[in-house]
């Protein structure tokens, strides 16, 4: 069955590549994804494969029901574009001023639309059933996983499978990790309220740029003083805002930054270090401040017997030069939720372009993907889920 799999998929390899390039030049940002629901909803219907639409917003779900009964496996790609201008000189790049695929959603996109049609084809020889979530706005949180599960994208679902293609390495490449992989992903904001005022008196002001200055440096403190050296943290300030004339002293300035951790109760200790740093500079300074913590995507943490088995698969998959263990990323994702749900296991495919040079990093507006780590993502996707059926339907008989 694995032999028909491989030549079904590189006999579709061309297919997969056009639907690629058709979603690269018609991105659509987070939330957004009307039409690009559509098509992934049309080529299930085209197929006569059950779907279902509109699922906890934008969402896709498709189902493959097997001829004999067994367990589900579920299979998860997103589809949300970036608000980045592509800079790509290429014949598929972006239409849409603004917006690109620059994180390789197109590439997953295609690789389970292809890969659906291959088990679609093959539905009367499977052991159980196949779910394929198509999910809007990963992008931007709160995401559309958490509100596709509460619409029962998982219904029926006993393990789920979902990778991505990652442009800075290798293409033949599988990535694992068993636990954390990926990091929670939160945001905060701090405006500083001070007091502005003519640049030649500032001691007739309360100087929010200064203020705000201060708290940058403090807040460097938290993971090299406060948290625990043996666990990872990321505190990061990406925003400082207090324009005004080059003579004017600041009256407010707002700050933004972002956290990552691996760690709950690391979280939870950051988000109360941060208002504790904020408010202690704010009254040494005799200003007022506002203070928002945003929890995002919590930590991705892959389920270990399913992480081990997907390593024993990928290790025969064609095109698979070498299955490594990686370090955990501190990028958020969230596939998160699924694997709060049910069992499974997420990995990073290698995608780097051919040439090395123009291996841009995920978000860059020169980023691109090398399109045949699609074709392995899908092999090995296709493995697993072929794999895990005959395996559990092994157990059933001897039981």
């Amino acid at each position: 069955m694995l032999h028909n799999l491989y030549n079904a998929l590189e006999n579709k390899y061309t297919e997969m590549v056009d639907i690629r390039r058709y979603l690269h030049q018609h991105p659509e940002v987070s939330f957004k994804e009307y039409k690009t629901a559509e098509y992934i909803a049309n080529y299930y219907k085209n197929l006569g494969v059950e779907v279902r639409t509109n699922v906890g917003g934008n969402g896709v779900v498709a189902k493959i029901h097997g001829n004999k009964p067994g367990p589900t496996v579920a299979l998860r790609a997103d589809f949300d574009a970036l608000p980045i201008q592509d800079e790509k000189d290429v014949p598929y790049k972006s239409t849409v001023p603004g917006v690109m695929h620059a994180c390789g959603h197109d590439g997953h996109t295609s690789t389970l639309l292809v890969l659906a049609k291959t088990l679609h084809e093959m539905k009367d020889q499977l052991a159980g059933n196949v779910v394929l979530i198509h999910q809007h706005a990963e992008e931007f949180a709160p995401g559309g996983a958490i509100a596709m599960i509460e619409d029962g994208c998982l219904e029926g679902v006993d393990v789920i499978f979902g990778t991505h293609l990652w442009a800075t390495t290798p293409t033949g490449s599988i990535e694992y990790r068993v636990g954390p992989i990926m990091a929670a992903a939160d945001r905060f904001e701090i405006k500083v309220q001070g007091s502005g005022g003519h640049g030649a008196h500032p001691h007739t002001t309360k100087d929010a740029i200064v203020i705000g200055s201060q708290l940058v440096m403090n807040l460097q403190q938290i993971v090299s003083r406060r948290v625990d050296p043996i666990e990872s943290a990321v505190v990061t300030l990406g925003s400082f805002v207090a324009e005004n004339p080059f003579n004017v002293i600041a009256d407010s300035a707002k700050l933004e930054g972002t956290v990552r951790t691996f760690s709950e109760d690391v979280r939870s200790q950051i988000e109360t270090e941060i208002e504790r740093i904020v408010k202690g500079t704010c009254i040494a300074s005799d200003c007022s401040y506002t203070y928002a913590y945003h929890r995002g995507y919590p930590a991705v943490v892959n389920h270990k017997e399913q992480t081990d088995f997907l390593v024993e698969v990928a290790e025969n998959v064609p095109g698979v030069v070498q299955v490594i263990e990686t370090a955990p990323q501190m990028g958020g994702e969230d596939f998160a939720y699924y694997l709060q749900h049910v069992p499974g296991s997420f990995f990073f495919t290698g995608a780097m372009p051919v040439n090395e040079s123009k291996a841009y990093p995920h978000h860059h507006p020169k980023f691109d993907i090398d399109e045949k780590a699609m074709l392995i993502a899908a092999k090995t996707l296709g493995t697993a889920t072929l794999k895990y059926l005959s395996i559990e339907k092994s157990k059933e008989a001897k039981v």
